[in-house]
């Protein structure tokens, strides 16, 4: 049985990375000792997995960022582990999960969010004040070029990663994969009971999305396009967010009595199981869990060219300029009048937790086979 630390901020259900990290947890945990060090946990973790909290202390975020740097790599040290996978900023691991992609492309992609010029810039230079940026920076360049594996999440990350680094290794990539046994296609009475909760009457068309950063997931332009489409259809938003100055936006448009903001829940499968069609208009995605799991779940879906889980829709499913308004309302009025399409992982493409667990069952093999060819005098030396 092997030792592996799986390194990440924070230890939770809520969020792409977060539900990844506990998935892989307790799968790998089968078969291996696994440790989670995280800098907090808000989820108790699965049977044979061990949460090592190390806290985030600190007065802003350069500070707490420094912090979880600094204690998880004592803790990854002590604890002499046979693998480290890592899925955020971290000083030293095996294997790097990219999940966002370089910050340098992050920036000069999510900047298009901004329409006026003005706030573009004012923008840029707050990113460029801020002291966390020039350690994410600094952090970018360690982990790319530290000769780890990487795997990224997308075809699309795969791209901005060698767009921003085109001296590495080519990474891997294995994508996201939805859990079938919660994100299913709905029975006639699941989905009555669905509209029921979320209070969607007879008559509605519910178009959904979901979202943190409501500017970043093109909540402004998917709000423009329904304004075109008839008064039957309703936006419905699940999301955490404030959204106060989105539903001036929407009084501003004339839809504000057909743009719900629903807050954050928790049962996702059933707000899928509501909607009519669910679209995410974000100007950068990695790989946005939403769109595969509305997918599985036989939603009609559309998204965004800059989302690394396009592949997963039909290409003319797949918005070029979410602030075209017209376009964008004319592709959403097409994919309602279609047919649900059969989810389906496109083909080739690596999936899912199972080929996790044999990417990293198969580091440790070839760690523990070239342990054996060291002469003994040179063993467990680090």
């Amino acid at each position: 049985m092997s030792k592996i630390a799986i390194l990440i901020p924070k230890f939770s259900l809520y969020g792409g990375s977060e539900q990844f990290a506990c998935r892989l947890a307790e799968a790998l945990a089968a078969h291996h000792e696994v440790d989670v060090i995280c800098a907090r946990s808000e989820h108790r973790p699965p049977d044979g997995v061990r949460v090592l909290e190390v806290g985030r202390y600190g007065l802003c975020r350069l500070l707490k960022s420094a912090w979880f740097l600094i204690r998880a790599e004592q803790m990854r040290r002590r604890g002499q582990y046979d693998l480290t996978v890592s899925l955020s900023s971290t000083w030293n691991q095996d294997l790097l999960r990219v999940g966002g992609g370089p910050q340098s492309i992050f920036w000069k992609l999510s900047e298009r969010q901004y329409p006026d010029r003005f706030r573009r810039i004012l923008k840029r230079l707050r990113r460029v004040c801020n002291p966390a940026s020039w350690l994410t920076r600094y952090m970018d360049n360690r982990q790319y070029r530290s000769g780890c594996r990487i795997v990224c999440v997308s075809e699309k990350v795969r791209e901005w990663v060698l767009e921003a680094y085109p001296d590495i290794p080519v990474p891997d990539v294995i994508s996201n994969m939805p859990r079938t046994d919660r994100f299913h296609q709905p029975s006639e009475e699941e989905r009555r009971a669905a509209r029921k909760r979320f209070g969607f009457r007879d008559g509605e068309i519910i178009i959904g999305t979901a979202a943190s950063n409501f500017l970043l997931k093109g909540i402004p332009a998917l709000m423009r396009a329904v304004a075109l489409l008839p008064d039957s259809v309703i936006l419905a938003v699940a999301g955490g967010r404030r959204s106060g100055s989105f539903m001036r936006l929407a009084k501003q448009l004339g839809i504000a009595d057909r743009v719900r903001f629903l807050g954050r829940i928790d049962d996702m499968p059933s707000f899928y199981h509501a909607l009519d069609l669910f679209v995410l208009a974000t100007w950068y995605d990695a790989c946005s869990n939403a769109v595969i799991e509305a997918a599985a779940c036989g939603v009609r879906t559309l998204t965004t060219e800059y989302n690394g889980s396009c592949v997963f829709v039909p290409e003319d499913c797949r918005i070029p300029d979410p602030d075209d308004a017209e376009d964008f309302a004319r592709r959403m009025n097409a994919a309602l009048g279609r047919d649900v399409p059969e989810f389906a992982v496109p083909k080739g493409m690596q999936v899912g937790l199972s080929a996790w667990v044999d990417l990293i069952d198969d580091m440790l093999r070839k760690k523990q086979n070239a342990a054996k060819d060291l002469p003994v005098n040179k063993r467990n030396v680090s």
